[in-house]
């Protein structure tokens, strides 16, 4: 088509738009010239390739369009959709939200993310007033001068990956030809530093929160095991075996859009077994008395589906989770801790590390996905620090005091007959140590690797496995939550009293 001007506009038919149902063209303009026929033929030659190739963008929508329709076709959970509609609407929306997707580029999201790492409302340097109320209203103390608080770089890299995802769909679908996400360049991911109660803190708190026994127990448990918040709170008695000394994790309480107490699966959608420690498993034990007197004083029947905490008498309701962080964040307010209630889920994860446990073990003890996180090598930096100095090979009485209660247990030797036909003893010892023990709490296990020490020419003369060490009546095992590829080939499971040993 030649234009008034000269030029020539070439025009390919490419498809019916799914968004609003109208024809789609590719539309280019040639500028006026010698050769403008020429390079017109090659414009049309290079649109009706990518129609038939299947390349060309086949919508005008908005930034705003491919984010409804991908959210409503998006597999993600509820808390996550929750989370993702919150950071579109405040941020992206009101600046991207109108822009065709074909003018959004590289260069584009730079310069938003740029903006958003200046100032979190993009007020562009201008002086203004943060009103705390919409609409007309008058203003009072509460209504401040604006201030520029940045947006984190973590906030600004989950945004880039929400649009990311959004664009990712889009290219699939073929409403564009480019991924802009792929090219533009979000912060770097900022250095983990988590900040865990020191062991002063973690016992002044644990003190405060036993003014209410209820709470209390809920904060040693979070101590102990790392639970987060919402799988405590969807916690329920027949998920615990006292007997046993085992906690079983299997469900997270959530909000929902309407504020309901709703349950879903736990975070990385595995369940988990945890031991606990003897202390631990007296606290539950107790809670549990308290739980059964309330009930008989409403005349009212023990359930095992019931929550272990509840805002009710009769557990027949779980805490919300905010009620859990608000509650927290006051006690340490009034102890003067900078602390809030995910800090605990840190601390046990520290005193785990600081004990010589790998990290993938503790990652599986506390859930995590990736077997090693970002936050547990934080961890491990911030147990380095802090863990006092070592004898590289501890004595043996100390070593075996400190893993059985029976120390009586370790006389028992494995003989074996040497080169001249004596039959001589050889002691058993800890050749490396993993302990779990906490400063002030005891997180709720005991590992060592055991190795045998015997002359290599000869087996072991009673029969058993060679470099296999047993001590204690064999069976009674205690579990314990490891991954199997990380733990040594022989592990022993300790628990007072007795000492079992496990092949993995």
């Amino acid at each position: 088509m030649e234009l008034p001007s000269g030029s020539l506009r070439v025009r390919v038919y490419a498809g019916v738009d799914p968004l609003t149902g109208k024809r789609h063209y590719l539309t280019e303009t040639v500028p006026a010239g010698r050769n403008a026929q020429r390079e017109a033929e090659k414009v049309r030659t290079r649109f009706l390739n990518e129609v038939d190739e299947k390349r060309s963008p086949r919508t005008r929508a908005t930034l705003n369009q491919l984010l409804d329709k991908w959210l409503d076709v998006a597999d993600i959970e509820p808390t996550t959709r929750m989370g993702y509609e919150n950071k579109l609407n405040k941020h992206v929306r009101p600046v991207l939200g109108k822009l065709s997707l074909n003018r959004l580029d590289a260069e584009t999201l730079d310069s938003f993310y740029a903006s958003l790492r200046r100032c979190r409302d993009r007020c562009g340097g201008k002086t203004s007033v943060t009103h705390r109320l919409a609409g007309d209203h008058t203003c009072t103390a509460r209504c401040r001068p604006h201030v520029c608080k940045p947006l984190s770089p973590s906030s600004v890299r989950q945004i880039h990956w929400i649009l990311s995802g959004a664009l990712s769909r889009a290219l699939r679908w073929r409403w564009i030809a480019v991924n802009p996400a792929a090219q533009a360049e979000p912060p770097a991911p900022p250095h983990p530093d988590p900040q865990p109660p020191n062991p002063t803190d973690a016992a002044r708190i644990i003190t405060e929160s036993w003014r209410d026994p209820d709470w209390g127990a809920l904060v040693w448990l979070a101590m102990t095991t790392g639970a987060r918040r919402g799988e405590l709170c969807a916690l329920r008695w027949h998920h615990l075996d006292l007997a046993a000394g085992v906690l079983t994790l299997r469900r997270s309480a959530y909000l929902d859009a309407n504020g309901e107490l709703q349950e879903k699966d736990t975070k990385t959608h595995q369940q988990r077994r945890v031991a606990l420690d003897p202390e631990t498993v007296a606290v539950l034990t107790e809670l549990h008395a308290r739980y059964v007197d309330r009930l008989a004083q409403l005349d009212a029947t023990a359930d095992p589906a019931d929550y272990v905490f509840s805002p009710e008498p009769d557990n027949s309701r779980g805490y919300r989770p905010d009620t859990i962080t608000q509650r927290y964040g006051r006690l340490a307010k009034r102890l003067r801790i900078d602390s809030h209630i995910h800090a605990l889920r840190h601390y046990s994860a520290t005193e785990l590390i600081n004990a010589g446990v790998d990290v993938r073990t503790v990652a599986g003890r506390l859930g995590h996905g990736g077997g090693g996180t970002t936050t547990l090598r934080g961890l491990r930096g911030v147990a380095l620090r802090i863990r006092p100095t070592r004898r590289r090979h501890p004595r043996r009485p100390d070593a075996a005091t400190s893993f059985c209660t029976d120390a009586s247990a370790f006389d028992e030797r494995p003989l074996s007959t040497d080169c001249e036909g004596n039959t001589r003893s050889y002691p058993c010892w800890p050749t490396k140590t993993w302990r779990t023990t906490a400063h002030h709490l005891r997180v709720g296990y005991s590992l060592r690797r055991f190795r045998r020490h015997s002359p290599p020419s000869h087996g072991n003369s009673q029969g058993g496995r060679p470099g296999f060490c047993q001590s204690g009546p064999p069976g009674n095992r205690e579990f314990l939550y490891a991954r199997k590829s990380t733990l040594p080939k022989f592990i022993l499971l300790a628990s007072p009293g007795r000492m079992t040993t496990s092949r993995v």
